[in-house]
Parts: C-alpha cells; sequence; structure tokens
C-alpha cells in the first residue's frame, strides 16, 4: 500500500508541476552537444543495470519544422557502443515533446523543465507502455562532469518526482564513443 501511494503522489507531482517545461524555452538554444551524466528512475530495468552505464553523448538539432532531432551514443561495458536516433515531436508547449519509442516500445511524454543553455538541461519523461507509466529523468550537461550544484539540482528533481534516492545514477564518464 505505502508503495502505491508514493507511486501515485510521484505520478501526481509529475502530471502537475515537477514537467512543467521551462518558461521561454528555445529549441534553437538547446542545439548542440550534450553529456548525459545524470539517469534516474525507479522502472526495474535501470535498478538492475545502472552499475554497467557511463555517461553518454546527446547531439540535438532542430527540424525546420520545430521538433527535436536526438542521436544518442553511449559507451557500453565492453567498450562496445549503443546508439540510436530520436525524433521528439514538438506540442502546443514548448518545451514539451512526445515520441513513440520503437527501441523500447513506450510513448514518451518529454519536459525541458530546467535549462541553463551553456551549462546543464533537466529532462523530466514519462514512459508508457501497456498502461504502465514510469517516471525517468535525466542530466544533460554541456561538459561530461557536471558541478556538485547541477548534480544537487538534478537529484532534487529526481526525488521530488517521487525517484527513490538509491536510483539516481550520475554515471562515470570514461570516454565518448567515436564519432560522437
Amino acid at each position: 500500500m505505502k508503495t502505491l501511494l508514493r507511486l501515485m503522489a510521484a505520478l501526481l507531482c509529475v502530471l502537475a508541476t515537477c514537467a512543467a517545461p521551462v518558461a521561454d524555452f528555445s529549441l534553437e538554444k538547446m542545439a548542440g552537444k550534450w553529456y548525459t551524466p545524470g539517469f534516474a528512475t525507479n522502472a526495474a530495468w535501470f535498478v538492475n543495470h545502472k552499475d554497467k552505464m557511463k555517461t553518454g553523448v546527446v547531439m540535438i538539432k532542430n527540424t525546420d519544422d520545430g521538433h527535436m532531432d536526438l542521436s544518442y551514443s553511449n559507451p557500453k561495458a565492453d567498450d562496445s557502443c549503443w546508439r540510436m536516433t530520436q525524433l521528439a515531436n514538438k506540442t502546443e508547449t514548448p518545451g514539451r515533446f512526445t515520441f513513440f519509442s520503437q527501441v523500447w516500445n513506450n510513448d514518451n511524454d518529454m519536459s525541458i523543465v530546467d535549462v541553463v543553455y551553456d551549462q546543464y538541461a533537466l529532462i523530466s519523461t514519462i514512459k508508457t507502455r501497456d498502461g504502465v507509466s514510469d517516471v525517468l529523468t535525466n542530466l544533460y550537461s554541456r561538459t561530461p562532469e557536471p558541478s556538485a550544484d547541477i548534480q544537487e539540482k538534478f537529484t532534487k528533481l529526481s526525488t521530488d518526482a517521487g525517484i527513490n534516492p538509491e536510483n539516481i545514477a550520475i554515471l562515470p564518464f570514461t570516454g565518448e564513443c567515436p564519432d560522437a
């Protein structure tokens, strides 16, 4: 019962205020290279794999029609690289995007909730598959190792979204994939 109440509170928080996009969002300023050192979710797959994850890179490009093109590259434990591209569709709310991930077979509702374009971005995503939703928060940083202040902001966003503290990870940086 306690877990159910925590989940309901987390989803209400995310749907109400935690996922509200930042005011005056600029996709043009968001474009470029970002590192992905912060990752948090209560999803079971993450709990079982977080110790093997490393900081990756995401390249963000804005499309002519205002959507966000994301190209991810992440080093894997065996030093190979995992890559994925995703087109996030703009919504009527600036800073909020939706997409269906064919890789993970889920619907995604993503909001940029805090951003200082030359330093960091905090992102909250609700991922839904087969009627079950998980909250995921990400820290994007212009540098591979963000400052302690930025890490604290990410931790607060994650805990405010109902993510257990042990499921908030600052991932190690071990280098970039070739052509990242």
